[in-house]
């Protein structure tokens, strides 16, 4: 009978605790506000899927708290990520987002800026993992430049791209394309924000620039129709050519050799966590369950996907086991291997 009265006692407890511990998250975000860092400036990619997910991620988290967007950019996304690595607070009231690659910058360490560990995150997953979308070179139609052929052109005329600034994926990616693939560049950096570098195009400053095409299409949709101002000379972040621009070859295509093909998919690794989003470290377990389990689930929310789809961005996510898993494979890359990524990134700087 005590036997019977002690299994009963512990499947009771087995059963209550859950509860008591989701009713302790519940009653520590009751009421309060969280901070969503994006790491840039309103009105990119970045900005616009951050918001999105602020308008419908809090009805999942215990207790419905507020979530706030705060935008802090600044040194391409670096500012905002050590921002949340080191001074955000740690209870759960604080996440953020910030460019894909700064995972891959935090393993490589060129930038003596970088002040986290990419590991150490409390990663709640990534709104996209690229998988219709396509990381872009996209020009001016009136551009010298027409083709990826043409703008290999030993001695052919230069495309001016504009760019933040170190470790930036607009940045890293300019100079693989320059120095790996032979494409005539000119890297214009020192733009604060995504919204700036399409202002920029729109003005002639620049003939053009990467960024996704999912920031595309909800920025400035009426691009890439027949009519419109821009056109695609090259895709990343894809093994094959995506369907809405088969004239377009991928840079895997476009490289030179083996050896460049497989570091060129590595440096694409980042792209599978197109749309990160991360608490700092230490944040208290249930909190941090509380957080990733209510990122996953906002995701399959109807509102959000009525309204993403209206905007025209890409969801596609994943949750911060795989993101983890994707920057292990990024820190199991030969020494050798990252010498020459750091080297490229530094060319960049």
């Amino acid at each position: 009978m005590r036997k019977l009265s002690f299994a009963l006692i512990l499947t009771i407890l087995a059963l209550t605790m859950p509860r008591a511990a989701a009713q302790g998250v519940a009653d520590f975000y009751r009421g309060k506000r969280v901070n969503l860092i994006v790491s840039y400036g309103p009105g990119g990619g970045y900005d616009v899927y951050a918001r999105v997910l602020a308008r419908h991620m809090g009805k999942y988290i215990p207790g419905n708290p507020a979530i706030v967007v705060q935008n802090m950019p600044g040194a391409g996304s670096l500012r905002g990520t050590n921002y949340i690595y080191n001074i955000a607070p740690k209870d759960g009231t604080a996440f953020g987002t910030f460019a894909r690659n700064m995972a891959l910058l935090g393993l490589i360490k060129t930038n003596q800026n970088v002040q986290f560990d990419p590991a150490k995150f409390t990663w709640l997953g990534s709104s996209s993992s690229f998988a219709n979308d396509a990381y872009l070179l996209l020009v001016r139609k009136d551009a010298r430049v027409k083709s990826a052929d043409e703008a290999r052109r030993p001695g052919g005329p230069a495309i001016s791209l504009g760019s933040t600034a170190e470790g930036a994926s607009s940045d890293a990616v300019g100079v693989l394309l320059r120095e790996w693939l032979g494409f005539n560049i000119q890297l214009i950096p020192g733009y604060t924000d995504s919204g700036v570098l399409f202002l920029a195009i729109e003005r002639g400053e620049i003939e053009g620039r990467n960024v996704g095409l999912s920031a595309v299409r909800s920025n400035k949709p009426d691009w890439l129709k027949p009519n419109g101002l821009a056109r695609v000379l090259v895709v990343l972040g894809r093994e094959g050519r995506h369907p809405d621009f088969p004239d377009a070859p991928t840079a895997r295509e476009l490289a030179k050799n083996a050896a460049d093909r497989h570091l060129i998919e590595v440096m694409e690794i980042p792209y599978l966590l197109s749309r990160p989003f991360a608490a700092p470290p230490d944040v208290p377990s249930d909190r941090a369950k509380a957080l990733q389990e209510a990122f996953l689930a906002a995701h399959k929310d109807p509102a959000y996907l009525a309204e993403a789809e209206k905007l025209g961005i890409e969801v596609s996510p994943i949750g911060g086991s795989e993101v983890l898993r994707m920057i292990d494979r990024i820190a199991k890359t030969p020494p050798a291997e990252l010498r020459r990524i750091e080297k490229l990134i530094a060319e960049g700087g």
